[in-house]
């Protein structure tokens, strides 16, 4: 009951990945990223130790490919995970196990691949990696939004989704952005609206961190 999407900006190397579900604190549990490295996904009955596990891999130099089979055949309940990744080359892997039923699929596309479970079609991760496409001139996580909105308006889940998360990796090792939403009637729209809110505060927010004595102030908030 997730789609979800991992992806690439080659003119920036950031990286990053976007979900949503009909559960709560999808962020939590399901998209991992890290700068210099790649992004992963771990969905389906989720096992949060499989993402990380997958990105290590590939800090290990291995491909995202490698890091994926070595993972997948190290994991002794394979049958119900789903997973994805996507390495700082653009290479992307993805793996469903046997026993996710439902309508299911994974699309893999240009520094991109979308994986979906118990979805209402499997046109949802091919629409979502299209949209992704569509124009790497954007910014990374304005893309990857996208790529939700559109694995949305192809048919979604079978239920509301109730939450969303969008992460991004670039430079340093804390997140560019790491935004969600949880319990939320509309919760895709929502983390859209949080991306735009955030977005001019993303690089600032970095140059406080690692070069205080440049940082401007923080706007005052409008009343």
């Amino acid at each position: 009951m997730t789609f979800s999407l991992v992806g690439r900006c080659p003119r920036t190397g950031m990286l990053g990945a976007a979900v949503t579900t009909s559960a709560l604190a999808v962020g939590s549990r399901c998209p991992y990223a890290e700068p210099g490295i790649g992004a992963s996904l771990t969905q389906n009955r989720t096992d949060p130790r499989l993402g990380p596990l997958i990105l290590d891999m590939v800090r290990r130099g291995f491909t995202a490919q490698q890091a994926l089979d070595a993972v997948v055949a190290a994991t002794p309940d394979r049958g119900w995970r789903q997973l994805a990744v996507i390495d700082a080359a653009g290479r992307t892997a993805a793996f469903t196990g046997a026993l996710v039923r439902g309508e299911l699929g994974e699309a893999h596309g240009r520094d991109c691949v979308a994986i979906a479970n118990i979805v209402r079609s499997a046109e949802v991760p091919r629409a979502m990696a299209r949209a992704f496409e569509l124009d790497p001139s954007l910014p990374l996580p304005l893309r990857l939004v996208n790529a939700l909105s559109a694995g949305e308006a192809a048919g979604g889940e079978h239920v509301p989704v109730v939450s969303a998360a969008l992460l991004v990796a670039h430079r340093e090792s804390f997140p560019y952005v790491d935004l969600r939403v949880d319990r939320h009637a509309t919760p895709i729209v929502e983390l859209a609206r949080l991306w735009q809110a955030y977005e001019p505060e993303a690089d600032p927010y970095v140059v406080r961190a690692v070069d205080p004595d440049n940082a401007t102030r923080a706007p005052v908030p409008k009343s």
